[in-house]
């Protein structure tokens, strides 16, 4: 009745790829690592700017012009309380220039940078503003927030 010989074979006639049974693919399909890579790109391009300094602190607006920033500079923040930070590490005022000569990899050319809270006391401000510049360091700035136009 209508047998063919095709069909007495297992399979009807179809080859794997390579020409064996049973043997491993060696293909690897790299989209999906490739759209991983993508999505962690972004995520670490949204985030890295937010990872800057650490210490929540309110900085007065100016109408200066951004600075252009070659290095990372050290940053020394005073927050309301008057409490002082050498990057997000709390520090006391007599440990500053100590601290800043074992950080410092210009020496007296390291650009340092001061932040201070509007809210904090001016003269907290100013005295490590002059700690600082009393050791010897010449290039230290006070960071300001761009004033907004209304």
């Amino acid at each position: 009745m209508g047998m063919s010989a095709g069909g007495a074979k297992s399979g009807g006639g179809r080859r794997r790829r390579g020409g064996r049974r049973g043997g491993a693919i060696s293909e690897i399909n790299v989209t999906p690592l490739v759209d991983v890579m993508l999505v962690l790109l972004i995520i670490f391009m949204v985030a890295a700017p937010m990872m800057t300094v650490g210490v929540p602190i309110d900085l007065p607006q100016t109408q200066a012009k951004a600075m252009n920033a070659d290095t990372q500079p050290i940053t020394v923040s005073v927050n309301p309380k008057g409490e002082i930070y050498l990057q997000e590490t709390p520090i006391a005022l007599e440990e500053i220039v100590p601290k800043l000569q074992a950080i410092a990899t210009t020496g007296y050319n390291e650009r340092i940078y001061v932040r201070g809270d509007t809210t904090a006391a001016y003269g907290v401000v100013m005295k490590v503003m002059a700690r600082i510049s009393s050791a010897g360091y010449k290039n230290i700035g006070l960071v300001t927030l761009q004033e907004q136009e209304k």
